[in-house]
């Protein structure tokens, strides 16, 4: 697909294979980007909030598929609900190699600023009109987060919330030199110009699981970039967590991440 990025640039990327199953073309100068793999009901659900609210009046609605197999994101469901592109990851890797290939395709049809929600339904979009409005005032990284004032948190795990609290957010705290409250979701926002920085470079085979998250939590405050926390509600359901990271392996790969990620270990050489 053509891309309005300079070739010598373009070139430089490293970007996971995808195709794209729908692409109406673009027509905001934002986009929501939705990753998603097999979230089945929960994927449906955000996309019938999302129309309830008509963000596709605001920004392009853009799901990024690991390789569902559980049949939710058939196309004539998508476009009902107002998704103008599907982007179908055919390469290795899982959320941050997904993650590159949204990113590259956004930068790639010109939009000025990427949202991205999590496709399990945790997050509210009655944020998103939010994050528009913070990337209009020249805000790089807008950040979700649910434990400041105006925020709220539903069922947490207490795990996951001493762990968000007590370890996460203060280590990217002090290695970026910005304040971070909640650091693990990905209900954030990003501006062109900042994933465009050479000096970021994200796209690269190093970001293939979460790395990529904790990775632009360090970079972009460091590089002075303007970023900003501002409230949301992440509720998880009673009795479930829709989540893919387990328990055990998985948290330690978030650690093992994010220590590598604070001491400049993602930093581009």
């Amino acid at each position: 697909m053509d891309s309005i990025i300079a070739p010598e640039i373009r070139s430089t990327w490293v970007v996971p294979e995808f195709e794209t199953p729908l692409w109406l073309g673009r027509q905001s100068q934002w986009c929501v980007v939705v990753p998603v793999i097999n979230e089945g009901s929960r994927i449906q659900n955000l996309l019938s909030k999302m129309k309830a609210l008509k963000i596709e009046e605001m920004a392009d609605i853009l799901i990024v598929d690991g390789g569902s197999t559980d049949g939710s994101l058939k196309l004539d469901l998508l476009q009902e609900n107002g998704v103008r592109g599907l982007i179908l990851k055919t390469g290795a890797g899982k959320l941050s190699a997904q993650l590159r290939c949204a990113y590259a395709f956004a930068l790639d049809q010109g939009y000025e600023g990427i949202i991205s929600i999590d496709g399990n339904d945790k997050d509210d979009p009655k944020a998103i009109p939010s994050f528009i409005g913070a990337l209009n005032q020249g805000v790089d990284f807008v950040q979700a987060s649910r434990f400041i004032s105006g925020g709220q948190a539903e069922n947490t795990p207490k795990s996951r919330d001493f762990a968000i609290r007590y370890i996460h957010a203060p280590m990217l705290s002090w290695a970026s030199g910005f304040k971070w409250t909640d650091t693990t979701q990905g209900f954030r926002a990003y501006s062109r110009k900042m994933l465009l920085d050479e000096k970021i470079a994200p796209f690269r085979n190093v970001f293939e699981t979460y790395e990529l998250l904790a990775y632009l939590s360090y970079s972009a405050p460091r590089l002075g970039y303007k970023c900003l926390e501002i409230p949301t509600i992440r509720r998880y359901p009673k009795g479930e967590v829709p989540t893919k990271i387990s328990a055990f392996k998985g948290n330690l790969l978030v650690l093992a991440v994010l220590f590598r990620a604070c001491f400049g270990g993602y930093d581009p050489r």
